[in-house]
């Protein structure tokens, strides 16, 4: 169902802090030339936290319109309320999202009931849902026992979006679940090792500007060698919090400016000019 490369699109904004939806639309319409197969937004590549209600609503009215049904178009609704987890999914759902992405709860990181109960509430939702897991962000990392619950109890959850790096768990989650489930690479430097696991694509942060990279790996288009040149471009979309580094990264490329919203500020000079040596040194063929 989410087999592919799909890219956890930035929110690109304004000098004056808006919404910049005239490259917004030049960037989507480079995301679909270059072959991804879907578009994540609102995920926490795009800044979610810090946009508004209304502003989610104008994103994806305006994604859904550019897209027009040329690729998947995956929403992010998750929260740490499970009431206001449902009040955003309701409020995206008009506009007929292939899937929700949902993060497990973050801060207050519920237990096993509680989990399993939150994402049982949003598949009544009737959409397809992406879980996504990353206990590095939201502190929680979900034991494998009750993963396996969470597909079993949950009809409408149908992929992870796995963002653990230890790959004992990794090894465990895919020989258990990955017959029952999607597993999708939440990681670029992993992509690799989660196809050799049975992994079903990517939803990723690079592809925002070289979505080849990830579309050659995916294909087994020279895989590991392609991988391998490019590890030093994946490693600099995260020398700073992420998406800092990417909207540097496509400010040089003109695709956007590089602001970001507080409280993400600027990269440092000292970034800037590593990233530039990277930059550099990247076949551009792979670039936007």
């Amino acid at each position: 169902m989410f087999n592919g490369v799909y890219t956890a699109l930035i929110t690109p904004f304004t000098s004056d802090d808006k919404i910049d939806f005239k490259a917004l639309e030049k960037i989507i319409e480079a995301q679909i030339k270059a072959g991804v197969d879907g578009l994540v937004i609102l995920g926490t590549t795009a800044e979610t936290p810090c946009l508004t209600d209304k502003e989610k609503v104008e994103i994806v009215k305006f994604a859904k319109k550019i897209i027009n049904g040329r690729i998947k178009m995956v929403v992010g609704a998750g929260l740490n309320s499970t009431v206001h987890t449902l009040e955003t999914a309701k409020m995206l759902l008009p506009f007929d999202p292939d899937a929700l992405l949902i993060v497990t709860p973050y801060y207050n990181k519920p237990n096993p009931s509680g989990l399993i109960a939150h994402f049982a509430e949003v598949g009544k939702l009737g959409k397809p849902i992406i879980l996504y897991h990353v206990p590095g962000r939201t502190g929680l990392k979900v034991p494998l026992k009750v993963m396996a619950e969470l597909v079993e109890q949950v009809p409408m959850l149908k992929a992870v979006k796995e963002s653990e790096y230890d790959v004992t768990y990794l090894n465990a989650e895919a020989a258990a679940l990955s017959d029952k489930i999607e597993i999708i690479s939440g990681n670029d430097d992993m992509f690799p090792y989660f196809m050799a696991l049975n992994g079903k694509g990517i939803i990723s942060v690079l592809s925002n500007f070289a979505p080849k990279i990830l579309i050659d790996i995916y294909k087994g288009k020279n895989a590991f060698k392609v991988y391998a040149e490019n590890l030093k471009l994946m490693d600099a979309c995260f020398y700073e919090t992420n998406p800092t580094c990417v909207k540097y990264i496509m400010s040089r490329l003109g695709l956007c400016n590089e602001n970001v919203r507080l409280p993400l500020g600027p990269v440092s000079q000292e970034t800037r000019k590593k990233i530039d040596a990277v930059l550099s040194a990247t076949d551009k063929r792979f670039l936007l």
